[in-house]
């Protein structure tokens, strides 16, 4: 870095010449840009009845993640959450979430991008979708739902290790891609 009456004049840390064009960043990158609801669906089936029922419900958590390409270097990654919670005399409530985030992603090997995709993206977007079904529960008349805590890091690998026992143990298979985590929470 050449520093000329104290205005920096070669910002470019490679060889000049060596290094991308100006303006081009081969540094891999990946954040989420924005995040938002898709689609939210909320039923309170047998109200006001369902406010006095004793019995503690039974709650389901069912959740599934996908994502979809928008772009060279955008995709959308789509946290897909159901509840359900019942009773023996029904069901009390169901909340269906569809949370998504557009990914950005520059320079990342396929394998880590699929990774970032199934893994490391749900994580950061799940607090944000636990929030919305909290307050969803809550603005149907009952105690908000805090989901646990998923841990789709250690959900990646298991299914990635998985797939590799069923495609025989192939050895060096490293660009086998596991399907999306999903599961019960």
């Amino acid at each position: 870095m050449a520093d000329e009456g104290d205005v920096l004049t070669d910002l470019d840390n490679a060889n000049p010449g060596a290094g991308p064009a100006p303006g081009q960043d081969e540094q891999p990158a990946a954040g989420i840009i924005t995040q938002y609801v898709k689609d939210l669906s909320v039923e309170n089936p047998n109200a006001p009845e369902v406010f006095q029922w004793t019995e503690q419900p039974k709650v389901d958590v069912q959740f599934n993640i996908g994502a979809s390409p928008k772009g060279e270097e955008v995709s959308e990654v789509e946290i897909k959450i159901n509840v359900s919670a019942s009773t023996d005399q029904g069901p009390a409530y169901l909340v269906e979430l569809a949370y998504c985030g557009l990914v950005g992603m520059r320079n990342i090997p396929s394998e880590q991008g699929h990774a970032f995709l199934y893994a490391e993206a749900p994580r950061i977007l799940f607090p944000f979708a636990r929030r919305v079904i909290a307050d969803a529960v809550r603005d149907a008349g009952f105690p908000p739902l805090m989901v646990d805590p998923i841990d789709f890091n250690g959900l990646y690998v298991q299914q990635l290790q998985a797939r590799r026992q069923q495609e025989g143990g192939a050895e060096g298979n490293g660009s086998a891609v596991p399907p999306a985590p999903t599961g019960n929470a």
